[in-house]
């Protein structure tokens, strides 16, 4: 038992990387799905075309090859990243450029009578947006960014592939230390289950709460 309570530890350790990288990852593709999302919007095509293409490029390709990108190549152009950086900006960019999707398509919903109020009463584009549209848009965005998110989390597996030992990666040397498949990999589907549940959680409680809000507005 005390040896597999020092399994216990090392999956763990594991679960506390894959935290890490599902917080910072997540924090950089909500980031990103702003950015890209509302440049899709601009009336500028120059931007209009970069947020499209980063959105396209990133959809288009393989998360493992834009791993093994961001790991292998970028070092090839001076710019080193540890594993823990390396899995944060790919899934970061990979996730954001789905959310830039949802942002845009939120802004879109909203309906038009909502910005030709807003240029009545003399609004700028900054403060049509800020004030009026993204309030209104933020709800319809939560769930699909509640599932981003949870895709982000079981996406952290693949970083085990340039050995950051994340829980995936820790179950893997517990199964060849051991021998044993069945508990290390039931540990590891508990806990990303647990992640996830925690993460639907919390973002059906601040939809509801951004709901309750704007509807005390609107009143």
């Amino acid at each position: 038992m005390s040896v597999w309570s020092g399994y216990l530890t090392l999956i763990l350790e594991g679960a506390l990387v894959t935290l890490q990288l599902t917080i910072m990852g997540s924090a950089l593709a909500l980031v990103m799905a702003f950015l890209a999302g509302l440049g899709r919007l601009s009336r500028i095509f120059a931007v209009r075309a970069l947020a499209t293409t980063y959105i396209e490029f990133f959809r288009g390709t393989s998360i493992f090859v834009q791993l093994f990108w961001v790991y292998f190549v970028l070092p090839l152009a001076g710019l080193t990243l540890t594993p823990l950086q390396a899995g944060v900006l790919a899934l970061g960019l990979n996730v954001g450029a789905y959310g830039a999707e949802v942002v845009r398509g939120a802004v879109k919903a909203i309906g038009r009578e909502q910005t030709e109020a807003c240029v009545a009463l003399n609004l700028s584009r900054y403060q049509r947006m800020r004030y009026v549209i993204l309030p209104q848009a933020l709800p319809l965005m939560l769930p699909t960014f509640g599932n981003n998110a949870i895709e982000l989390l079981k996406g952290t597996a693949v970083v085990s592939l340039i050995s950051l030992t994340d829980m995936t990666f820790q179950a893997q040397v517990v199964r060849a230390q051991t021998g044993n498949t069945l508990i290390p990999f039931t540990m590891i589907l508990i806990l990303y289950f647990a992640m996830s549940w925690t993460i639907s959680t919390a973002m059906r409680w601040l939809e509801r709460r951004m709901s309750r809000n704007l509807d005390g507005v609107r009143s």
